[in-house]
């Protein structure tokens, strides 16, 4: 079996079970009062990260993995899972907020303002490089700033009105 249906197989394993945890936190979220915002872009966002697992599969299932790109990938999943243990069951893909909550401020969250995004935007670029599909790394890095962009102002903005309901 190719070394890439591995990382891959990995990857989408990880990111199918993100999606049910992060299900799980918005259902309780929600019930404790959670406000959604951002949801016009929100499909935006499957869209891009679906097509770009989907593809990743159809372009590099069979490619050599390289070595540097995969210990660059398992740094990352250090500070995704260092990201997911500081954020507990506030973490979800959607933005919900929780008015009148603090702020998380452990962490990752010491260091910067959206580390889950840093990590996420390293590693639409590392796997496909990875995979030796360094175009492929470029266009959907672009896609993703792009989308990065928008969602950022709007988190920002949504954890701002949070904190003034205390």
């Amino acid at each position: 079996m190719p070394e890439a249906v591995y990382l891959l197989g990995f990857l989408t394993l990880q990111r199918l079970a993100e999606l049910v945890w992060a299900q799980s936190n918005t259902r309780r979220l929600m019930e404790k009062g959670g406000v959604e915002f951002g949801r016009s872009h929100y499909p935006g966002i499957v869209a891009l990260h679906g097509s770009w697992l989907l593809g990743l599969w159809v372009l590099g299932h069979a490619a050599r993995v390289e070595g540097f790109f995969l210990v660059l990938f398992a740094i990352l999943q250090i500070g995704r899972l260092w990201v997911l243990l500081a954020l507990g069951r506030r973490w979800t893909t959607r933005i919900i907020v929780i008015p009148g909550e603090e702020l998380v401020a452990r962490g990752p969250f010491r260091l910067m303002r959206h580390p889950n995004y840093a990590i996420v935007a390293a590693e639409i670029a590392v796997v496909p490089l990875a995979l030796g599909l360094p175009a492929y790394a470029l266009v959907f890095s672009a896609l993703n700033l792009l989308l990065l962009a928008k969602r950022i102002r709007v988190e920002d903005a949504a954890l701002a009105w949070a904190k003034s309901q205390a």
